[in-house]
């Protein structure tokens, strides 16, 4: 797969979380860094949809094992997980 700019995952990301998951004054609230479980912003229902997301728009299967917090419970988890999958 070709090489994935950071800036713009992290921005596609970003925006498919605020758009799916948040409202309001949340969206302009959310940093990098957040927890999106321990925030609220994301359920385990919210998580299976995230994964679906990422599977689709990144064409990579994530595997039951790698869904953990550790990949997928803020941006910059997500941005380094897509990273790791794509190779980029």
């Amino acid at each position: 797969m070709a090489t994935v700019d950071q800036a713009t995952l992290r921005e596609n990301l970003r925006q498919f979380v605020i758009d799916t998951f948040l409202v309001g004054d949340e969206a302009e609230s959310l940093g990098d860094a957040d927890s999106f479980m321990q925030n609220g912003y994301i359920d385990s229902t919210g998580i299976l949809e995230l994964t679906q997301h990422i599977e689709t728009t990144y064409s990579f299967t994530i595997d039951d094992e790698e869904m953990i917090p550790t990949n997928l419970d803020s941006i910059n988890n997500l941005v380094n997980f897509v990273v790791r999958k794509t190779g980029g």
